[in-house]
């Protein structure tokens, strides 16, 4: 492996790992030394430094991870909180209103009653604070149940779940038969 590939590939770890990483684990996925991994790291410290570039990679403990230098926190910060406090989409209020008339509920779940994927707005929820992980299920795979948060009762004004309307029973419903012979004559 090239010098500069050896850089390339440890950076794209970093970056696709997110989080810090053990040294070992590093070197094993990039299929290097030790040595040659602390060498690499330096040299992309030094493109880093060189290009002005925002980023730079942190050394914590026995750990790496590829980070945004302190300079540029306000900035950061400001993407975040505008993140945080985007309006709720039609399918974000869709998951709230199922989990928060289910709880504590899985991602799967909340797919079966939706019928399509919804672990990215779970998540958005989960980063807003208006769920969060209420324990794992105790059946195979272990999965995360979720409930909503005191910031979710907050934002909707209740003091409690209880404060939450009704669900509407079948009385005084349209079926979707009622539709089709309406729509035939």
């Amino acid at each position: 492996m090239k010098i500069n590939e050896g850089v390339s590939v440890i950076e794209a770890i970093l970056f696709a790992h997110g989080e810090p990483i053990e040294a070992e684990k590093l070197s094993a996925a990039a299929g290097i030394e030790h040595e040659t991994l602390v060498k690499l790291i330096q040299l992309l410290m030094d493109r880093y430094e060189s290009s002005e570039s925002a980023l730079t990679v942190l050394k914590l403990g026995s750990c790496y991870q590829l980070a945004a230098k302190a300079d540029y926190i306000e900035y950061i910060r400001a993407a975040m909180e505008s993140k945080k406090n985007t309006p709720l989409s039609p399918a974000a209020m869709e998951v709230l209103t199922i989990i928060a008339y289910n709880q504590p509920v899985t991602k799967g779940f909340i797919e079966h009653i939706r019928g399509v994927d919804s672990s990215s707005v779970v998540n958005s929820l989960v980063e807003k604070n208006l769920l969060e992980e209420a324990g794992r299920l105790d059946v195979p795979g272990k999965p995360i149940a979720y409930k909503t948060t005191p910031a979710f009762l907050r934002c909707f004004q209740l003091s409690s779940l209880d404060d939450m309307p009704a669900l509407p029973n079948s009385e005084g419903q349209v079926t979707f038969d009622e539709i089709l012979i309406s729509k035939d004559k």
